[in-house]
């Protein structure tokens, strides 16, 4: 069967880009990485390389790039730069785009969809969410230590049969697919995780099982988690009980996880503090929901040197 999306450009081949676009390309489409400073290394080992518990999958040969004009227009997008970056993509993805290119977004937290949407047309962006435990550990090479799935949705409508036909190709890759009718919806269960544990681990430099086991941090996670669930119910998304206890209770299988932001803070790279905190403190405080907790973490966050 044809693939739906027979060329596609990853724009941000961190751990993400590098465990999405190199199972992609290894069921076969023409997949186009974008990469700076791990280009060189990438080029001269000639693959991307993901580091599974069940073994190693390499993609060889690996088409990579050093700017966009060099990739030229693809039938999808894989956006998965950190949000921090996101004043760069006015730029970098026009030579991406061809009459019928989607874009899709798999950055955290919230408004990156709507951002994509006021620069390249509503009509071109999907959006998506990662759940996967996974970390950059070289250049154009990953470790993926839960690979989880990806839910996908549309911006404001129901999802299209374009967003049916991604979900089949990251399914025949080997990726656990979800389609959705309600992406905000599914953004904010996604902050039920993200809020507390990226939050606190680097607040308090430390890992996701620091944060299971030590009663005090436990219970700030837990309290975290249910206010993102009032404030996210409130504003008229379905956040059950029994979601937040599953959010929670996967986490301590990971072990010493260090999740994506305290890898970037433990780097001395900016954290998505907006994306993430900032940016759902000010849609709820908008609609008048305190979420104080969130609220003063987001302050501890802002006040810590980027």
């Amino acid at each position: 069967m044809p693939l739906a999306f027979p060329s596609i450009a990853v724009v941000g081949s961190g751990a993400l880009g590098t465990y999405y676009g190199t199972r992609l390309g290894r069921a076969g489409a023409n997949v186009r990485f974008l990469l700076r400073s791990d280009l060189p290394a990438v080029r001269a080992r000639g693959s991307m390389v993901i580091h599974e518990k069940d073994g190693t999958l390499e993609l060889r040969p690996a088409a990579v790039f050093g700017t966009t004009a060099e990739i030229g227009p693809v039938d999808l997008v894989l956006v998965t730069l950190k949000s921090t970056a996101n004043t760069h993509l006015a730029e970098l993805l026009p030579p991406l785009l061809g009459a019928s290119t989607t874009i899709l977004t798999l950055q955290n937290g919230l408004g990156s969809d709507e951002y994509l949407a006021s620069l390249f047309g509503r009509e071109r962006v999907v959006g998506g969410l990662a759940f996967i435990a996974s970390t950059r550990t070289g250049p154009g090479e990953v470790t993926c230590y839960h690979p989880g799935s990806i839910t996908l949705g549309e911006l404001d409508r129901p999802a299209a049969a374009r967003t049916h036909a991604l979900a089949a190709q990251f399914t025949a890759a080997g990726v656990t697919m979800q389609v959705v009718d309600n992406l905000l919806e599914a953004r904010w269960r996604k902050l039920v995780w993200n809020i507390p544990f990226n939050g606190l681990a680097v607040a308090n430099n430390v890992t996701t099982d620091v944060l299971c086991a030590d009663p005090a941090f436990a219970a700030e996670v837990r309290a975290l988690m249910h206010e993102v669930q009032r404030a996210g119910t409130a504003l008229g998304y379905s956040i059950p009980d029994a979601f937040l206890r599953q959010q929670f209770d996967v986490t301590p299988p990971m072990g010493a996880y260090q999740p994506s932001s305290l890898v970037d803070f433990r780097a001395g790279r900016e954290v998505e503090v907006e994306a993430i905190w900032g940016e759902p403190l000010r849609r709820a405080e908008a609609a008048t929901l305190p979420m104080p907790r969130l609220a003063a973490l987001y302050s501890r966050l802002r006040s810590l040197p980027r």
